[in-house]
């Protein structure tokens, strides 16, 4: 009986290993990919900003300018007055 119970005993130590190392293997991983998400965020942002900056520079590289550009660019100016006259006020 006591040499049952140490068996269990054992048996219990070693599934508690197990489920340690199982748990410590699973929070690697997850500090793992919160870290490559952070990565693949600054990376989009990065990304966006391009986009950003080379649809503002095809806007004023055609000769004569794009008409659809120039007016939300107008708009986009007026805007900003409006936003600083506000601000002054």
């Amino acid at each position: 009986m006591l040499e049952d119970v140490r068996t269990y005993v054992t048996r219990l130590i070693a599934l508690y290993e197990g489920e340690r190392k199982r748990a410590d293997d699973a929070e690697a991983l997850l500090a793992q990919s919160k870290e490559e998400i952070e990565a693949c965020k600054k990376q989009i942002a990065e990304l966006n900003r391009q986009i950003d900056n080379q649809r503002l520079t095809s806007a004023f590289a055609v000769e004569g300018g794009n008409p659809e550009a120039k007016r939300r660019l107008t708009r986009l100016i007026a805007e900003i007055d409006k936003c600083i006259a506000l601000l002054e006020a």
